[in-house]
């Protein structure tokens, strides 16, 4: 975004701010929606799903990319409330072939706040293109650092997250987060692998070299879509609506439309910061606010919690202000390169709350 244009929209509405921001080619379509418990105060829909394509609507479906993880750690969180596992579980209980191996150890807690020494930004799918492929190479990975030293971001950790929670559950991991977080969130538009009739209603993600097309509700993810569209660390689609339905639960201390996804005690277990002993601000699968870097702007209290993802999605929940922000965008469109989505969210996020918290 170019600083005329951010000056310009900063002194008005988050609508143009990202009007602005669209303008700019930092993406081809935008989703937000703004609010306190009481509901939305701030919502809309503007741009189109691709540069050449069809506008978006209040169903356009968006690749919600690593928001995913948030969502499967709720749906771990879950398994602990009904007494099915505990956060110092080692990940070998429950997955025996891990038993023996660098990881045999490492906790669920490891995992949920990225803690493990599991490497992040690992390209498995250049060389594995099948799940199986992909399993393999994901416990062969030699850890980067002791478990519980550092704070360093690991989707490979989620993966392994995802494969306990299934074997927990005993069942699939995408029957497990529509059972405990989307149904009783009413989200009911939210899930992997969107059927072929609703593709053409998401929003246009990368021209991706590797598939040979551009990606339109399928993952855009690489990973996860060798895994088979259905990962933690990735893959879940959902229009603006159920990511605002899942947003407005959170803030009500878990109480979503069609019934509780945790208890009021555990979410706050899940939220509060569990990592500042270490170098980054981590909670149990989520983001927490740093003096930089979050991606929340400036202004948000310290107890806030969010996650951001990688296509250009986020959503942040402060408990303390009791508001929500939700912004949803394709900035991978049609290539990942451009930085320019860093710099706009905290922005969006400052001018956003200042104009929802200003008094009328």
């Amino acid at each position: 975004m170019s600083p005329r244009s951010s000056a310009t929209a900063a002194s008005t509405s988050p609508e143009a701010f990202l009007r602005a921001a669209r303008d700019d080619s930092v993406f081809s379509g935008a989703a937000w929606s703004v609010g306190t418990t009481t509901g939305p105060t701030f919502r809309g829909v503007l741009g189109t799903l691709a540069w050449d394509g069809e506008p978006v609507a209040e169903d356009t479906l968006w690749d919600l990319a690593s928001v995913t993880k948030p969502v499967a750690a709720l749906a771990a969180m879950a398994l602990l409330e009904r007494g099915q596992l505990a956060l110092s579980d080692p990940i070998s209980a429950y997955l025996p072939d891990y038993a023996g191996s660098d990881k045999a150890d490492i906790s669920l807690w490891h995992l949920l706040t990225h803690t493990s020494g599991i490497p992040g930004q690992q390209p498995l799918y250049r060389r594995h293109a099948d799940r199986d492929g992909m399993l393999t190479a994901l416990r062969q990975l030699p850890l980067r650092h002791p478990p519980g030293t550092e704070v360093a971001y690991s989707s490979p950790g989620f993966m392994i997250l995802g494969l306990v929670a299934e074997a927990v559950a005993g069942q699939s991991l995408d029957a497990l987060v529509r059972e405990t977080v989307t149904r009783p969130a009413a989200m009911s538009d939210t899930g992997f692998n969107p059927p072929a009739q609703d593709r053409a209603r998401a929003a246009a993600t990368e021209d991706c070299s590797w598939r040979g097309q551009v990606v339109q509700g399928t993952v855009h993810d690489e990973n996860a879509h060798a895994l088979g569209g259905v990962a933690a660390h990735a893959g879940l689609f959902a229009p603006l609506g159920d990511v605002e339905r899942l947003a407005l639960a959170l803030l009500r201390d878990g109480a979503g439309e069609a019934g509780p996804i945790l208890a009021p005690r555990t979410l706050a277990v899940m939220t509060r910061p569990a990592t500042d002993h270490l170098n980054l601000r981590r909670c149990l699968g989520w983001q927490g606010t740093q003096p930089a870097g979050a991606g929340v702007g400036d202004l948000f209290s310290p107890r806030a919690y969010g996650h951001t993802g990688f296509t250009g999605t986020s959503v942040w929940v402060d408990p303390d202000l009791g508001v929500y922000s939700v912004l949803l965008t394709n900035r991978v469109h049609p290539r990942r390169g451009s930085s320019a989505m860093a710099r706009l969210r905290p922005k969006f996020h400052n001018l956003a709350l200042t104009q929802l918290l200003r008094p009328r």
